[in-house]
């Protein structure tokens, strides 16, 4: 299994491009979670529901602890405050270059003056 600075910050948007994935995340964001609690929660058959944890798991979003039968879930941070970062970098640029875009369009130039 990858380490979470090598898990690519685009398998993170993976998991989080599906919107049963995305709900499990706001779950856990309250608390650790066994699968079949989590799953309660979905309208899907178990191996289904599973398929997903694995994928959430392979990105790094999620940890999973296994005692006796009972697989409990929890978030990992770490990973989605790399997308997070990522998002914060587009967002300044985009940001920076909406600025100098306004400021370009509400700059009086020599034609706009006569």
């Amino acid at each position: 299994m990858l380490t979470e600075t090598a898990i690519p910050v685009e398998a993170v948007f993976h998991a989080l491009a599906n919107p049963t994935r995305r709900r499990v995340v706001e779950q856990l964001g309250r608390g650790p979670a066994s699968a079949s609690a989590l799953a309660q929660a979905h309208d899907m058959a178990l191996p289904s529901f599973h398929q997903h944890l694995r994928v959430l798991e392979q990105a790094g979003v999620v940890r999973s602890t296994k005692r006796g039968r009972v697989r409990t879930y929890r978030l990992a941070p770490a990973r989605l405050r790399a997308a997070e970062r990522w998002l914060a970098q587009q967002r300044a640029l985009w940001e920076t270059r909406l600025d100098q875009l306004d400021a370009f369009l509400t700059t009086d130039t020599p034609e706009q003056s006569e």
